[in-house]
């Protein structure tokens, strides 16, 4: 059992740190993903490897080819508006979820999170990674905070094909003050319990992003 939960427990860690990679471009969409190189990079084994490039590859992170390897997927930015449908009517149920179940971790974590974004300036950043890597950790514990497994996992899912859009957009204009600027309303509306508020502000938040988008792209 030890041996499982320790082959686990790698294979959750590189996924993570694979999947951070991807999100955020750090390998390059269409690079190829050269196995025994990640494994040193990332000190994990051939085994735990490859079931993170499993998970990565449901996540449509990258895909693979017999005979040919392992790619980082293309960023398709003729989806968004398909992810934005789901992300329209999901988002604001998980935070009005979280709103309303909030429990002690979730609420530290909350809290802590706009603590340090009402003293930092990620919107006023010279790289616009930073303000990036503030929305997706801040949907990320929002989503966690909703209390229900599938919707996390989906939410994800479709919340990092859109960042990996918005990496994408970045490049050519970075990320509006505005749009991170609101994180710090919804956190507040989620930790006082305003749970139809906070559906509304994210519900605003997700629409302005496909806006945004579009006029970059």
């Amino acid at each position: 059992m030890k041996e499982t939960k320790s082959s686990g427990s790698l294979a959750t860690r590189a996924f993570e740190l694979l999947q951070d990679k991807l999100v955020f471009l750090e390998i390059a969409p269409g690079e190829p993903l050269n196995e025994t190189r990640l494994g040193l990079e990332l000190e994990v084994g051939r085994t735990p490897l490859r079931e993170a490039l499993k998970r990565l590859e449901t996540e449509r992170l990258v895909a693979t080819f017999p005979r040919r390897g392992t790619f980082a997927t293309p960023v398709d930015i003729t989806v968004l508006s398909e992810i934005s449908e789901v992300r329209e009517v999901l988002e604001p149920l998980a935070v009005r979820l979280a709103a309303k179940r909030l429990d002690h971790r979730s609420r530290g974590e909350l809290k802590d999170l706009k603590d340090q974004l009402d003293t930092a300036t990620p919107g006023g950043s010279s790289n616009p990674q930073d303000a990036l890597r503030w929305d997706s950790t801040i949907h990320r514990a929002l989503y966690c905070a909703a209390g229900n497994a599938h919707l996390e996992a989906t939410l994800n899912r479709y919340g990092n094909l859109a960042t990996r859009i918005w990496c994408l957009a970045a490049t050519r204009n970075p990320t509006p003050v505005e749009h991170i600027a609101t994180h710090s309303q919804l956190l507040d509306a989620v930790l006082n319990g305003r749970s139809e508020d906070a559906a509304e502000i994210m519900r605003e938040h997700v629409g302005e992003f496909e806006q945004h988008m579009r006029e970059v792209l």
